[in-house]
C-alpha cells in the first residue's frame, strides 16, 4: 500500500488560498440580503431574501440562481465559442469543424422544417413489419444502440464486488412519465401530468398521419403497457439499496429463469459477449419476460413506435419539437420554449462534451484556479481526517479504515488530463438527424468496448463546462468540473469565508459522499464490503435515520414535504459538509480573525456564503417534480436543514430559544 505521509493541518490550511486583500477594490462584496428577517427564523431568507423577491425566472427556464440554474448563463457562454466556431473556415475533422458543422446543422431550422418526420419514417416502417417477440427483441435491440431505448436500459460499469474491471449491467426502464409514482397517485396534480402525457403521445401519432381515434387508441395502449411496467420497479427510495441492486447472474441462468426474453440473443444483437450480466431490478426484467406474450405484437408496435416518437421529437420538425416542450410545459412550468441555440448548445455538449470543453476551457478556466481548487481539495481532506480522529461513537479500527479511504481518493479538478476521440463521428453541415445518430453511436461503440476490461480511472463522467460536482464510489473520487468553479463558489478575489462557504462546502459535500448511506458500503478501491465493525455500523445507521426523520418534517409547497429516506445520502453529504469547510476555514488565518468586513464577521460571510450557492428560485410545477424525483433537498434545506443541526452557527448569528431554526444541543445531528 502507498505509505502516506500527514503533514500539519494548521500548516496546510494557512496556505490553502492565496491570500486576498480584505479591502481589495476586487473583493466580493455581499448582496441579496433581507436585514428585515430573522437569521435564527429562517437563514435561508435572511441570506437571500432581497434577491428572491427581485428575482425572475425566465420564461424559458424552469428556475433561476445557482447551482444547475447556473447551467443556462453557462450554455450562453457556449453558445458564443459555438456563435465563432460555427463562422469560421475550420480544417475537416478539427474539433472546431465538428462542433462548428453540428451546431449550424442544428440551427438550419428550414432544412430541419422541410425534412418533417422523414428521417424516422424507415425505423417506424420497420416497427410496423414486426411480426412476433423474436423481430420485436431484434428491433429493440437495434434501436438500443441507436440511442433510441425502450423496455431495456443496458450500460456498462465497475462490477460492484470487483470494481477494477467492467461489467454489463442492466436496469428497470420502459416508462415514459418521471417515475413509477406517477401511474399510481390520483392527485390532481399527477392527473394533469398523466392527460398532458397521453395528449402528447396522441399528438405525436396524429403528426406522422394517423387518424385522431387511432392516435388516442395508441397513446392509450402505450400508457396502459407502461403502467404494467412502473408497478414492477422499485421505488427510488428503494433503489437506493446498494445491495439489492447488485444481481450478478450467469446468461444461462436467466435464459432458463425468463426464456421469452432470449438473453443469449439479445445480447449477441446487442453487440455483447458475455457468460454473466448485472441486472439491478430483476423484478422488472421478470415483468418484462411475461407481458411479452400476455401483451399483443399490434400493442407493442404501437408502444415502439411511441417511445421512437418521444425520443426523435426534438430531432425532427417544428410540429414534433412543440408536442414535446407542450408536455414539458405542464411537468415543469416551464413558460416558453428554450431559444434554438440553446437548445443547440445543450446538444453539442451531450454529443461532442469534451471537444467543446477543449475550447470552453483554453477561455475560461486558467492554471491558477485549478491549483488553487487542488489546495482546497487536499485541506478539506485534512479537516475531514480530523473530525474522523475526534468521532465518539467510531472505534479505532473502523476509523483507521475509513482515513484509508480517504486518502485513497482520485480526485479530479477542472477537465480530463485527456480528451475523447470523436473521430469516428461524421459530421455534415446540413444533416442534424445524422450528426446525432453518428454521435450516438460513437458513443455507443465507445461504452461498448469497455465491457469485461479494465476500469480506466482517468474517464470523467460529464463535462467540464457543467456547473456540477460528483463522487462516483466505485471509482472511489471526487470530481469538480470548470464549471462550478466560480462565482459563488470560487473567486480569485474572494476573502477565504465565501470561498471555504462556497466551493470548501461542496467539497466537504462531495467528500461525506464516500461514508453516506450509500458510499459507506464501498471500500476504498470501490467495492461493496464491509470494512466496519458491525456495532459502528449499527451506530452509523441509527445517526443516519436521524436524518431521515428530520428532513421528512420539512414542508416544500403546501402539503408536500421532503423525502428524508430519499434525500438522506444528500441530506448527511450537506450536513458534514458545512462543518469540514468550517473546520478548514477556521485553521486559516482569515478564518482566525475577527474583524468585520462590510459589517460581517468572518464566521457570518462564512455561513451566508453557504446559503449564496443555493441561491435558488424554481417554478412550483417544477419544485413538485423535484422532490419526487431528486434525490436532493430543496434549496432551502440545503441551507436550514444543516444549519440547524450545526453549533457554531447558532453563536455566530445568535440562535436563541424560540427561533424557528432553534434545535436543543442534544437534538443537533452529527454524522460525521
Amino acid at each position: 500500500m502507498k505509505r502516506l505521509i500527514y503533514f500539519s493541518l494548521a500548516l496546510l490550511l494557512t496556505g490553502a488560498c492565496k491570500q486576498v486583500s480584505l479591502t481589495s477594490s476586487k473583493r466580493v462584496v455581499l448582496t441579496g440580503i433581507d436585514p428585515s428577517k430573522k437569521p435564527g427564523d429562517d437563514f435561508f431568507t435572511y441570506a437571500n431574501g432581497i434577491w428572491y423577491d427581485t428575482a425572475r425566472i425566465a420564461a424559458s427556464q424552469t428556475g433561476v440562481g445557482a447551482y444547475s440554474f447556473m447551467n443556462y448563463p453557462q450554455r450562453i457562454r457556449l453558445q458564443g465559442i459555438l456563435d465563432s466556431v460555427s463562422a469560421s473556415n475550420n480544417p475537416a475533422g478539427s474539433i472546431e469543424q465538428k462542433v462548428g458543422d453540428f451546431y449550424a446543422s442544428g440551427m438550419d431550422t428550414l432544412a430541419i422544417n422541410k425534412r418533417g418526420y422523414e428521417p424516422i419514417k424507415p425505423l417506424l416502417t420497420r416497427i410496423q413489419a414486426v411480426t412476433d417477440v423474436a423481430s420485436l427483441l431484434t428491433l429493440v435491440a437495434e434501436e438500443q444502440k441507436a440511442g433510441n431505448g425502450s423496455i431495456i436500459s443496458f450500460n456498462i460499469g465497475p462490477d460492484n464486488k470487483k470494481s477494477t474491471v467492467n461489467i454489463a449491467q442492466f436496469y428497470q426502464t420502459g416508462i415514459g412519465l418521471p417515475e413509477r409514482d406517477y401511474y399510481i397517485k390520483t392527485d390532481s396534480s399527477t392527473l394533469a401530468i398523466q392527460k398532458a402525457y397521453k395528449n402528447y403521445l396522441t399528438r405525436l401519432f396524429e403528426l406522422t398521419g394517423t387518424e385522431t381515434t387511432a392516435a388516442e387508441k395508441n397513446a392509450a395502449v402505450t400508457y396502459e403497457i407502461e403502467k404494467q411496467f412502473a408497478t414492477a420497479h422499485r421505488t427510488n427510495i428503494e433503489r437506493r439499496d446498494v445491495k439489492a441492486n447488485y444481481n450478478k447472474l450467469a446468461v444461462a441462468d436467466l435464459s432458463n429463469k425468463q426464456p421469452t426474453l432470449n438473453w443469449p440473443t439479445l445480447l449477441a444483437n446487442l453487440g455483447v459477449k458475455v457468460d454473466s450480466i448485472n441486472v439491478g431490478q430483476p423484478a422488472y426484467y421478470d415483468r418484462l419476460n411475461s407481458m411479452l406474450t400476455s401483451v399483443s405484437v399490434d400493442d407493442w408496435k404501437a408502444y415502439l413506435k411511441a417511445h421512437a416518437l418521444t425520443n426523435y421529437s426534438t430531432y425532427l420538425s417544428q410540429p414534433f419539437a412543440d408536442a414535446s416542450f407542450a408536455y414539458a410545459k405542464i411537468l415543469t412550468g416551464q413558460a416558453v420554449k428554450k431559444t434554438r441555440a440553446e437548445e443547440m448548445t445543450q446538444v453539442i455538449d451531450g454529443s461532442l462534451g469534451d471537444a467543446l470543453a477543449q475550447l470552453y476551457v483554453k477561455k475560461y478556466f486558467t492554471a491558477e484556479s485549478k491549483k488553487r481548487i487542488t489546495d482546497l481539495v487536499d485541506n478539506l481532506k485534512k479537516a475531514f481526517e480530523a473530525r474522523i480522529n475526534k468521532l465518539d461513537w467510531m472505534s479505532d479500527s473502523t476509523k483507521t479504515k475509513a482515513k484509508e479511504k480517504l486518502y485513497a481518493f482520485n480526485q479530479k479538478i477542472g477537465y480530463p488530463d485527456k480528451w475523447r476521440d470523436y473521430s469516428d463521428v461524421t459530421v455534415k453541415r446540413n444533416a442534424y438527424f445524422e450528426n446525432r445518430l453518428s454521435a450516438i453511436k460513437n458513443e455507443y461503440s465507445f461504452r461498448l468496448a469497455k465491457v469485461g476490461q479494465p476500469v480506466d480511472r482517468t474517464e470523467w463522467h460529464t463535462t467540464p463546462p457543467t456547473v456540477t460536482a460528483y463522487n462516483n464510489p466505485p471509482l472511489n473520487e471526487i470530481v469538480f468540473p470548470a464549471g462550478i468553479l466560480q462565482s459563488p463558489y470560487f473567486d480569485l478575489y474572494a476573502d477565504d469565508a465565501l470561498n471555504y462557504g462556497g466551493v470548501g462546502m461542496v467539497i466537504g459535500h462531495e467528500i461525506t459522499h464516500s461514508f453516506d448511506d450509500q458510499g459507506a458500503q464501498f471500500d476504498k478501491v470501490g467495492n461493496v464490503t464491509n470494512w466496519w465493525t458491525k456495532g459502528d455500523y449499527d451506530k452509523f445507521k441509527a445517526r443516519t435515520q436521524q436524518v431521515i426523520d428530520q428532513y421528512n418534517q420539512f414542508t416544500v409547497l403546501d402539503s408536500v414535504h421532503v423525502k428524508g429516506a430519499l434525500t438522506v445520502g444528500e441530506n448527511t453529504a450537506d450536513i458534514a459538509g458545512v462543518a469540514i469547510a468550517y473546520d478548514a476555514f477556521k485553521l486559516t488565518e482569515q478564518g482566525k480573525a475577527t474583524t468585520k468586513l462590510d459589517g460581517f464577521t468572518p464566521d457570518q460571510r462564512f455561513f451566508i456564503s453557504i446559503a449564496r450557492i443555493w441561491r435558488v428560485k424554481t417554478r412550483d410545477e417544477f419544485l413538485r417534480m423535484y422532490v419526487n424525483t431528486n434525490p436532493h433537498s430543496p434549496a432551502k434545506w440545503r441551507v436550514n436543514g444543516p444549519l440547524m443541526n450545526f453549533t457554531p452557527f447558532y453563536k455566530a448569528f445568535n440562535v436563541q430559544p424560540g427561533d424557528k431554526m432553534y434545535k436543543p444541543e442534544q437534538a443537533r445531528i452529527t454524522v460525521w
